[in-house]
């Protein structure tokens, strides 16, 4: 069965690092093994998945297991959609690390991010194969320790150990939240399977505790605001190809998690709709408006996945209230909006990465005030980073206006058909309206910061051998992913098969009374229309390209000055700065500000910082007050042995002491 190549595909990955093990630190005949078995690992995998998707029938197996009575395998075509991205990341990004993180110039580090790169794309792949509580949280916990030593790569810098750090405290919270979850589904359901139940199994009050055990737990990994406090400093300090992976694939992880358990509960009620809803809106909204207040590039394309995170569960919001309300078009509609969307955040983001990964690499730097006038030195990094970043803002012709398209024609349903319930859903459409425009001026932002203009005085000369454009092999991968993004922008009726597949696998009953995507969508004239507006911008840079042959070279609009020069010219801080005082009362933003003294002073430099809103202003400043409390504790702490034995004595005599009946004797006594 061809569906079956899912289990060797996640096999092979999971051995991918294993030779290099056995091979000299600085010999690159190791990656290039890795690869090889990444790049086999990916084409079965895919094509396993594709061969669900396109209803060929999945595959269940019982592994044998004593300590859980077996544990189960098996995948549909929800699990089918969400490997796709697994196993096509796990091939580009192995690709793309031979140029970005070469072996032969990192061999403290190499060895270790192929072996748990590897691991976690076979974490990942186990994970959505898995019907049975153990093996689901075998595959969580492979994929949340191969993140950590991949985020911790460059353990030697005090910033990527921080970051390491904390997200293995999120991610353990999680982790602890989903034994909790498991221990109540084996209680209420009698069996640790995940396999649905039937409406009315569950009561009210465990399925609320259920829910709520979910959400976080899957909300944490996922990134959902107010739970993504691990998410910009791990995604900032990972190497970039990793950076790509836990923002286009991991996240999603959380998203398939929750979607499964919806898939079990089909009575949900429609409160779970509205909350998701509005945890998507404040997501989306929020994310996007820290993003544009960050200098940090990767920092910046974090706080981005946290916005796409959102418009994801806008769409799976309006599912569910669609569900509970018996209104299969507000169904159809939104899911597809948030499944289309799992994939299209799969594809841009990692391209935007891999971009920022190649400037990374060029100039050593990740800070936007720093960098300019890359477009001439990098002119393919510059055209496929512009491609990335039309498709996160949501415009035609690329992948990101089809998906959100999809979620506005939810959200708007009940304006159409009032019918249809839900009336609060329209409140998206202006979220969501609000978040496109933040978008694009954030990324007008980023791509006029680095790419336009003048190269900065700042702008740090690069390693020896790297000044020019990056490698093929970091290229290569790039090129795929614009293409895919351009395939869906311009063909988004290809791929409705596999969204009816997912959807129908995830409620058969709403998909089975509702008419064809096509019927509720206008995908074919959006495709025509995004192939028409992709053949314009063609004609007009081959005219404007020959143009520029053939006539005078001038000098940019100097704005009246004589000789420019690149500190005239605008900054990101500086861009940003208007916007970023609209949204003061939710950045609070800290100054830095100069301090200008004597007659003649000296350079001075304006800054801004702006702390995280969950991280920098709860959690850190409430852990610091505990720490401050519980200070005396630490007396007890004196590293001499005989003062453990001591507390030990103490602990037994203790334990002793709750197996004396004290109220025995207690009765005895006044008995008398």
């Amino acid at each position: 069965m061809i569906s079956s190549f899912v289990l060797v595909g996640a096999s092979a990955a999971a051995l991918s690092g294993v030779p290099g093990l056995f091979l000299p630190r600085t010999s690159p005949l190791g990656q290039r093994i890795a690869t090889l078995l990444m790049e086999v690992a990916a084409l079965l995998g895919t094509i396993g998945a594709a061969s669900v998707l396109a209803g060929s029938g999945g595959f269940a197996v019982e592994l044998p297991w004593p300590a859980a009575s077996g544990a189960t395998l098996g995948i549909d075509a929800l699990g089918a959609f969400f490997l796709v991205p697994i196993f096509l990341m796990g091939g580009l990004g192995s690709i793309y690390g031979l140029g970005y993180w070469p072996q032969g110039r990192n061999p403290r580090s190499a060895r270790r991010l192929q072996l748990f790169w590897g691991l976690l794309t076979a974490g990942m792949a186990l994970l959505v194969v898995a019907r049975q509580a153990f093996s689901f949280l075998l595959g969580w916990e492979t994929m949340a320790l191969s993140a950590f030593f991949l985020i911790t790569t460059e353990d030697d810098r005090e910033e990527c150990r921080t970051a390491g750090w904390i997200y293995l405290i999120a991610t353990h919270i999680g982790t602890l939240l989903l034994f909790g979850f498991f221990a109540l589904w084996r209680r209420t359901t009698g069996s640790f399977a995940l396999q649905p139940v039937a409406a009315g199994t569950l009561g009210s009050g465990a399925m609320s505790l259920l829910f709520f055990l979910a959400l976080v737990a899957f909300g944490l990994k996922a990134g959902i605001m107010p739970l993504h406090f691990w998410l910009p400093g791990a995604h900032a300090n990972a190497p970039s190809h990793v950076s790509a992976m836990l923002s286009g694939v991991m996240l999603k992880m959380g998203i398939y998690g929750l979607l499964r358990f919806l898939s079990l509960v089909p009575d949900s009620p429609a409160s779970w709709g509205g909350l998701i809803l509005a945890l998507g809106a404040v997501s989306g909204l929020f994310g996007v408006v820290f993003a544009i207040a960050q200098h940090d590039v990767k920092r910046l394309l974090a706080y981005h996945s946290v916005e796409n995170i959102g418009i994801i569960l806008m769409g799976l919001g309006l599912a569910l209230l669609g569900r509970a309300r018996g209104q299969s078009s507000l169904l159809v509609l939104g899911l597809a909006g948030a499944l289309l969307h799992v994939w299209n955040h799969g594809l841009f983001k990692p391209l935007l990465f891999f971009g920022a990964g190649s400037v990374l690499r060029r100039t050593g730097t990740r800070q936007l005030d720093r960098l300019g006038g890359l477009a001439k030195l990098m002119p393919w990094t510059a055209a496929l980073f512009l491609a990335g970043a039309v498709a996160i803002c949501g415009l035609p012709p690329l992948n990101g206006f089809v998906s959100e398209l999809l979620v506005y024609l939810g959200a708007a349903r009940p304006l159409v058909d009032a019918a249809s319930g839900a009336p609060a859903a329209v409140l998206a459409v202006p979220v969501l309206a609000m978040i496109g425009a933040l978008a694009v001026a954030c990324f007008v932002k980023v791509y006029g910061a680095v790419f336009l203009g003048s190269a900065r005085s700042l702008l740090p000369p690069g390693r020896p051998g790297e000044q020019g454009e990056s490698p093929a092999s970091m290229i290569g991968p790039m090129l795929a992913l614009a293409a895919l993004c351009a395939f869906i922008g311009v063909a988004p009726s290809a791929i409705v098969p596999a969204l009816e597949a997912a959807i129908a696998s995830w409620s058969p009953a709403g998909a089975a009374t509702s008419p064809g995507l096509l019927g509720l969508a206008p995908l074919r004239e959006v495709g025509l229309a995004s192939a028409a507006l992709v053949a314009l911008v063609a004609i007009i840079v081959a005219a404007t390209r020959r143009l520029g042959r053939s006539g005078a070279r001038v000098g940019t609009w100097d704005c009246g000055y004589a000789r420019p020069t690149s500190r005239m010219q605008y900054t990101a801080s500086s861009f940003g700065q208007p916007i970023a005082g609209m949204f003061a009362w939710v950045l609070r933003p800290r100054l830095h500000r100069p301090r200008v003294e004597g007659v003649f002073p000296g350079a001075a430099t304006l800054e801004s910082h702006v702390d995280d809103a969950t991280l920098d202003r709860v959690i850190v400043p409430v852990s610091n007050l505990i720490a401050r409390r519980f200070g005396w504790f630490r007396r007890f702490q004196q590293g001499l042995v005989q003062s453990y034995v001591l507390y030990i004595l103490i602990a037994v005599i203790a334990l002793l002491c709750t197996l004396v009946p004290f109220g025995d004797i207690w009765a005895a006594v006044f008995a008398r």
